[in-house]
């Protein structure tokens, strides 16, 4: 069978990071995508020190031509790609009633709209390709209106869940599945680094088993859905929150 090919943005640290090193670690070749192009060069040089299954690219998941750029040279590279992880996502945690109107487009831009484009431009030639395997970040933040995180990022990642659907929708007859993952409060840098101890000790005791989730598991989750034996999940969004929702 031939290497299948995943590309995932926002691949520079935090949870992209790992769900780009898992891929490679299951036997993908990956395509490893952020704004911050020589963190991603040095991650897939980490990777693979050869070239040969492991590429850094620069994507602005804020412009459309951007994607159609990543894509081209993951073709240009390994002829076809399957899978794509739509991850990149800005975090700020302002108060609600402090967010200023630039600050609301900013991360709705980011999160959602670059959601949307991964969708439309991996969407459009997955359907061509009659095969494709598109994976959202969404969050629980967008099924509870966020604990720690703020509004606007909240709203993007509930707009991620609807966006899934309707994708999933679209593309089905395609043979191309589109699924989202909505983990809870992650044992991450960034998670540490936007809440004060003190806040996310209180946070952990509102958790039904009392502890961060493991952004292994996550990305193990996102490896499974990339598969194509799962060719019979498609509009889903499968929750990783430590029992802080159930549905």
């Amino acid at each position: 069978m031939m290497r299948q090919v995943a590309l995932v943005t926002g691949a520079a640290q935090g949870l992209g990071r790992v769900i780009a090193e898992k891929l490679h670690a299951a036997g993908y070749a990956v395509a490893v995508t952020d704004v911050v192009e020589d963190e991603v060069r040095a991650l897939a040089a980490g990777l693979d020190p050869s070239g040969e299954t492991a590429l850094g690219l620069a994507l602005d998941v804020t412009r459309k031509a951007d994607f159609e750029a990543a894509l081209e040279a993951a073709r240009a590279k390994w002829g076809v790609v399957h899978v794509a992880v739509n991850n990149a996502a800005v975090t700020p945690t302002t108060p609600v009633m402090q967010i200023s109107p630039e600050e609301f487009d900013k991360v709705i831009t980011v999160n959602l709209r670059g959601t949307f484009l991964g969708c439309q431009v991996f969407g459009a030639y997955f359907a061509a390709s009659g095969y494709g395997r598109i994976i959202n970040l969404a969050s629980l933040a967008g099924q509870n209106g966020g604990t720690a995180s703020g509004a606007h990022y909240a709203s993007s990642k509930a707009g991620i869940l609807t966006l899934t659907k309707i994708f999933a929708r679209e593309l089905g007859a395609a043979n191309v599945t589109v699924n989202a993952v909505a983990p809870g409060p992650m044992d991450l840098p960034s998670v540490h680094a936007s809440v004060p101890a003190e806040r996310l000790a209180r946070i952990v005791d509102t958790i039904p088993v009392k502890r961060l989730g493991d952004p292994a598991f996550v990305a193990d989750i996102v490896v499974k859905l990339a598969a194509p034996e799962a060719a019979f999940v498609t509009g889903a969004a499968w929750d990783i929150n430590g029992g802080i929702f159930m549905r």
